[in-house]
């Protein structure tokens, strides 16, 4: 039943094969066994296309159903709600990764040894149930109705430049200035309107620029290289603006803070490990200011506004 139910959910015998440690043909062995057992056919197969069947869809369900009941009794009488066993696999954009998931995992699992951990740094935005993560971190606003996001903390954000930029270009005085800057956009996440705020309420500015990445390093090492200016998570930028490298922007303009969320599929049952890992996550980081959901940005140094050298972004 696992190994139908993981060949639905990735449409492919060979993924399930290496997710499983088999031999192509054994998986496929495998499926005809079923068919033949229950005597009916679940999938149609061609060369290019997995799809269910009238009954295998009707199977795949209960399958589903079965399997959650199983693994959750099996966890509970083993008494494994403390100690869970296996592997975590987990997916988290690079630069947030390497500064909070990595410290955070390995604490985890020194509290259960039993754990294994399967960690990939990411930017792009990977499909949980295909290949196959427990738990992936996301900024922003949950978009997939078929996955759950527990909100875990927030990041406030930030327009920030380098001081040779600015002393090149100027230093915008309020949001509709930026249209005249060459700014860095985040492939993912930003796009090209910047959510900024003033006393009245949202000010959706439409930015435009010559850089474009999916990279949080890569937009930090633009702006530190004098490109343009970029709103970024604090966090990102925290040191940079401590030792005067990055200079903060139009803090009286600054978006609401952007939601941190630990995300899983909705379809099946949440593993022991994955509640204990993200509660664990939760209260952490509410120990770390940058990622409390209501700590205010420390104060910064305003900088007095001049006018703008107008970028064009073709050069």
């Amino acid at each position: 039943m696992n190994l139908f139910v993981r060949i639905v959910e990735t449409g492919s015998f060979s993924a399930v094969a290496r997710e499983l440690e088999m031999l192509q043909p054994s998986v496929s062995k495998h499926m005809n066994m079923l068919e033949q057992s229950l005597g009916v056919r679940l999938l149609n197969r061609t060369t290019r296309k997995i799809s269910l069947t009238e009954a295998g869809k009707e199977y795949f369900e209960r399958c589903q159903r079965i399997i959650d009941d199983v693994n959750e009794l099996e966890t509970e009488v083993l008494g494994l709600v403390n100690k869970p066993t296996g592997t975590l696999r987990i997916t988290s954009p690079v630069a947030f990764g390497q500064i909070y998931m990595l410290p955070l995992l390995l604490a985890f699992r020194n509290q259960v040894a039993e754990l294994g951990v399967d960690l990939s740094f990411d930017d792009r935005y990977a499909d949980l149930v295909q290949e196959g993560f427990d738990v992936a971190i996301r900024f922003g606003e949950l978009e997939d109705s078929q996955l759950i996001a527990r909100h875990v903390g927030s990041s406030a954000r930030v327009c920030v430049a380098s001081p040779s930029y600015l002393s090149k270009y100027g230093v915008p005085g309020v949001p509709n200035d930026l249209k005249n800057h060459n700014c860095i956009t985040y492939t993912h996440l930003f796009s090209s309107v910047w959510p900024l705020r003033d006393a009245k309420g949202l000010l959706s500015i439409k930015v435009g620029g010559n850089f474009r990445a999916n990279s949080g390093y890569a937009i930090r090492d633009a702006v530190l290289n004098g490109v343009g200016i970029a709103l970024v998570p604090a966090l990102l930028v925290k040191e940079q603006i401590e030792s005067g490298t990055v200079v903060p922007l139009l803090n009286d303009y600054a978006p609401d803070p952007i939601k941190i969320s630990a995300v899983y599929p909705s379809n099946r049952l949440i593993p022991r490990k994955v509640k204990l890992f993200v509660d664990f996550m939760k209260e952490e980081f509410l120990k770390i200011p940058l990622l409390h959901p209501h700590a205010p940005l420390r104060p910064v140094p305003r900088l007095r506004s001049r006018p703008a050298v107008v970028v064009d972004p073709s050069q």
